[in-house]
């Protein structure tokens, strides 16, 4: 029988089970001992939020292949207050790396999400306002969000994965993992990425 784990991944800690040689990251091993899973995409050390793991490698090739387009949605602190002209850019995909990026949802939100404080703390500045944009991306290039927030002049300062599909962090803290139900897996397959 398959497993399927979705876990809320700290900030600081590697997408991986093994540690890489001479990091002082911690690793998924410090927070999941069973056998047999492997994560389903990544998220960088410096961002927190969901990770779905599994065994089940055909689900792990649907969520990771680009041909299937399956959505991620981030919330994003970013630095200064981003008008409708950035936002639209990150609507229509903006060059990084020199390749143009997939059209993203990007909208402000109105206040900051509930989210646990971050520890170490993001660094706080009075004299530079800071904003959350709520972006769903699907395509999953290297540390993408970032590059893209800061081609439009907004730095990002904290990056949380808040849903993967139609799952979402909702409930869940840093550290947290919940095995997820047989009709979770079959509503995320059903509604989440396409079958061809």
């Amino acid at each position: 029988m398959a497993r399927y784990i979705l876990f809320y991944k700290p900030y600081g800690v590697l997408s991986q089970f093994t540690p890489a040689p001479g990091s002082a990251h911690g690793t998924l091993k410090d927070y999941l001992d069973i056998p047999g899973i492997y994560p389903a995409g990544r998220l960088d050390h410096d961002s927190e939020g969901l990770l779905l793991l599994t065994d089940d490698g055909a689900l792990q090739h649907q969520l990771t292949a680009p041909r299937f387009g399956h959505p991620r949605t981030y919330w994003v602190q970013v630095e200064g207050v981003p008008g409708e002209e950035a936002l639209e850019r990150l609507r229509r995909g903006v060059e990084i790396q020199g390749v143009r990026t997939k059209p993203a949802a990007a909208r402000m939100l109105d206040g900051a999400p509930d989210l646990p404080a971050r520890e170490p703390p993001i660094r706080y500045r009075k004299s530079v306002p800071a904003r959350w944009l709520e972006m769903t991306l699907r395509e999953g290039r290297n540390r993408q969000v970032r590059r893209m927030a800061a081609a439009v002049g907004h730095p990002a300062l904290r990056l949380v994965r808040c849903a993967i599909g139609e799952l979402g962090i909702g409930g869940m803290r840093p550290g947290e993992w919940r095995e997820l139900r047989w009709e979770e897996v079959r509503f995320g397959e059903r509604r989440g990425a396409r079958r061809d």
